[in-house]
């Protein structure tokens, strides 16, 4: 074969066709590691978008944020948008302006050795979420405890009749003070909004006579109110005729004063003249008196002699006029003729 002859077997060639493969291999497996390097980072990049993404957290408005930073309490969180550290924080959400309820029931034994059902409810909102997670254990269940305890205390010290009628509100009050003062020792983050006495009954057995004892006590009650009621509407009136008695009794008074001073004052402006005359004053005295007995007469009988005989009757011509006059106006009043 000559030298110029093609020949597929030449080693040379064969050797170049190789060194060729394995240089496009190289470059194609140098793409593909840079190529995987580039999709890990676009993946861990993806990965971390993520994360952040998904630990954001909202804490609504009546909501409050405890977090924990390695298990042990970090803050609180106000409402808002907030971020949490992946695999280190734990946040606890808290409704804070809720108002929760829990009840206390039961037969319970009161002062004078009675026993009465009874049933209070007990409001109350978390004040203090930390110590409201932390603190205790359960603390709704141990608040419900509490309330037992200082309901049973209360009715204890307290006479049966007083749970069952009138004593209610002092129940109520005293247990609300009790218990405020067991629940601050502990810090459950509890604050009391109200409670609630809700009618204590008596068993089932004596039902009845504690009704009628009730309803006996009910109208004891009732009968004052009208009584006092009454007393009311009496008594101002009362003190206003006494008011009226009293100021005409005075007026009366200064009347018949104001007269008797008059008549001092006029007979002490007589005495001077009757001091210097006195017949004539005695007559003149006379002559006034008898015109004025006279002159508020309808008719006056004179007798003729000191011993009565021969009575004389005298009309008074003045008098007899008005009396007829008046007559006549009394009948042009009701539609008569004169």
């Amino acid at each position: 074969m000559a030298w110029n002859e093609p020949n597929n077997n030449d080693p040379w060639k064969q050797q170049q066709k190789r060194n060729n493969a394995n240089d496009l291999s190289k470059k194609v497996n140098d793409f593909f590691d840079k190529s995987s390097f580039l999709s890990w980072i676009i993946f861990l990049a993806v990965v971390l978008f993520f994360i952040v993404i998904n630990n954001f957290y909202t804490v609504k408005e009546a909501e409050e944020a405890v977090v924990l930073r390695f298990g042990k309490f970090s803050h609180i969180e106000m409402p808002g948008l907030h971020w949490k550290i992946p695999l280190v924080d734990k946040v606890t959400k808290v409704d804070v302006q809720i108002v929760q309820s829990t009840k206390s029931v039961g037969s319970m034994l009161t002062e004078d050795e009675n026993v009465v059902n009874v049933e209070m409810e007990v409001q109350y909102k978390i004040s203090d979420p930390r110590n409201y997670l932390y603190n205790m254990v359960d603390p709704d269940t141990s608040l419900t405890q509490a309330t037992d305890s200082a309901l049973r205390y209360v009715i204890g010290h307290t006479k049966m009749d007083d749970v069952l009628t009138n004593g209610r509100e002092q129940v109520r009050q005293s247990t609300e003070e009790l218990l405020k003062s067991i629940i601050s020792q502990y810090d459950m983050g509890i604050s009391i909004v109200n409670v609630n006495f809700l009618p204590a009954r008596a068993p089932d057995q004596v039902k009845a006579a504690f009704d009628d004892a009730i309803a006996a006590q009910e109208d004891e009650q009732r009968f004052k109110r009208e009584a006092e009621a009454y007393r009311n509407e009496v008594v101002p009136k009362a003190e206003g005729q006494a008011k009226r008695i009293l100021e005409e009794a005075e007026g009366y008074s200064r009347k018949v004063v104001a007269k008797a001073e008059g008549d001092v004052a006029r007979f002490e402006r007589v005495l001077p003249e009757y001091n210097a005359a006195p017949q004539i004053t005695k007559r003149r005295i006379f002559l006034e008196t008898m015109e004025n007995v006279y002159g508020n007469s309808a008719k006056v009988i004179i007798s003729a002699d000191r011993n009565g005989a021969s009575p004389l009757m005298y009309m008074p011509v003045d008098k007899l006029i008005d009396s007829i006059n008046k007559s006549n106006s009394g009948e042009n009043r009701n539609g008569g003729k004169k």
